[in-house]
């Protein structure tokens, strides 16, 4: 996996990004995710975590 970096938009000279990673179908499956699902992120050195919304 990479992480991609994407232009989102300009607002008055200032250019705006996103940022996006592709996670593989089966890891969705056994993170019993699906499309739609609310997550929260939290963020460590080197690290980012999903977790559902309950």
């Amino acid at each position: 996996m990479r992480l991609q970096k994407r232009f989102s938009s300009k607002y008055k000279d200032k250019e705006y990004y996103k940022y996006q990673v592709n996670i593989p179908e089966e890891e969705i499956r056994k993170a019993q995710l699906k499309e739609g699902d609310k997550l929260d992120i939290e963020t460590e050195k080197h690290k980012i975590i999903l977790k559902k919304v309950d």
